[in-house]
């Protein structure tokens, strides 16, 4: 089967209409037509059903060779891109948004697309991790580095470039400062940073629970607007910051201990963009993850809920 005539089926099996089908490949509705009835008779059995002539509909056979080839022609499409981009080079602008030190930390992989697509520009931005996903979602950015869960229908995650364990900023006259580490039990004797900017429940949980694993409250206190603000707000002691494991070499500070949380899970981190989102270097940019990890982000299934949230970098 050529791959043009994949395409036609697979495409025929989304609208389930021969002329919305052609119009959409720009070809003729004889050329659907003609594909469909000629894997029809490679396989020896109908792939849709046409008893209702305003609605064709899969049949049993037409939905099972939908599953199988979806993937395959996805993958194939964009090594195909991939290779396309690689040859010719790629222009155009990619504003990339990242919060902190972890610019930092992907700063190889900003490299490894640098050297790949020399006549392409890349801005790289500072991202709010107080409200990461706005700028986004707005247009200001065309690809953000966020930490997952990521579940927004409106956002595609990308490669996931690396994790890093969870750890409490706090001020060195904390009750808690002398500690080789805290749980996440220990969470409910606490005061986190609230704030007023919305956020997934998802994400925010990473850093800060709603709960700790018995059920206790914890507990929100000053209202912050930024990173500078949550380290602020910990160094006076009205509250802990929660924070990955890389801000304790870039943010010292005499009035500021570090502390690790022995069970929280590692944060990961990953590309993400907005889903309608058709410009090629964003697919670049996560090409050169793969290259580097061959890692992808999956399996995050939380629901999603707008609510405060406070993160670091």
């Amino acid at each position: 089967m050529e791959l043009r005539d994949i395409e036609i089926f697979l495409t025929l099996a989304e609208e389930l209409h021969f002329g919305r089908t052609a119009e959409r490949l720009h070809v003729s509705q004889a050329r659907v037509s003609q594909a469909i009835s000629q894997q029809e008779r490679r396989l020896g059995g109908a792939l849709f059903d046409r008893s209702n002539r305003r609605q064709i509909r899969l049949t049993p056979l037409g939905r099972q060779l939908r599953d199988d080839l979806h993937p395959i022609y996805e993958g194939l499409r964009d090594s195909l891109e991939r290779a396309r981009l690689a040859a010719q080079g790629v222009t155009g602008v990619l504003r990339l948004g990242s919060m902190g030190v972890q610019g930092w930390m992907i700063q190889e992989i900003v490299d490894r697309f640098r050297a790949a697509h020399p006549d392409a520009r890349l801005e790289h931005r500072e991202l709010n991790p107080v409200d990461p996903l706005t700028p986004l979602r707005e247009g200001e950015l065309d690809i953000a580095h966020l930490w997952l869960p990521v579940n927004e229908p409106d956002i595609t995650v990308g490669p996931i470039t690396h994790s890093s364990p969870a750890f409490l900023a706090m001020a060195k006259t904390h009750p808690y400062a002398d500690r080789e580490s805290v749980s996440l039990e220990d969470y409910g004797d606490l005061t986190f940073m609230g704030h007023r900017s919305p956020i997934p429940a998802s994400m925010e949980e990473v850093f800060q629970p709603f709960h700790t694993p018995s059920g206790r409250p914890i507990a929100r206190g000053p209202i912050i607007s930024d990173w500078e603000g949550q380290l602020k707000a910990a160094s006076s002691g009205q509250a802990v910051a929660p924070t990955a494991a890389e801000a304790i070499d870039f943010y010292p500070r005499p009035d500021l201990v570090y502390i690790p949380v022995r069970d929280a899970p590692p944060i990961r981190w990953a590309f993400a963009w907005r889903a309608t989102d058709t410009n090629p270097l964003i697919r670049a940019l996560a090409d050169a993850v793969d290259t580097a990890t061959g890692d992808t982000a999956t399996g995050d299934t939380a629901t999603d809920t707008d609510t405060d949230t406070d993160t670091d970098d």
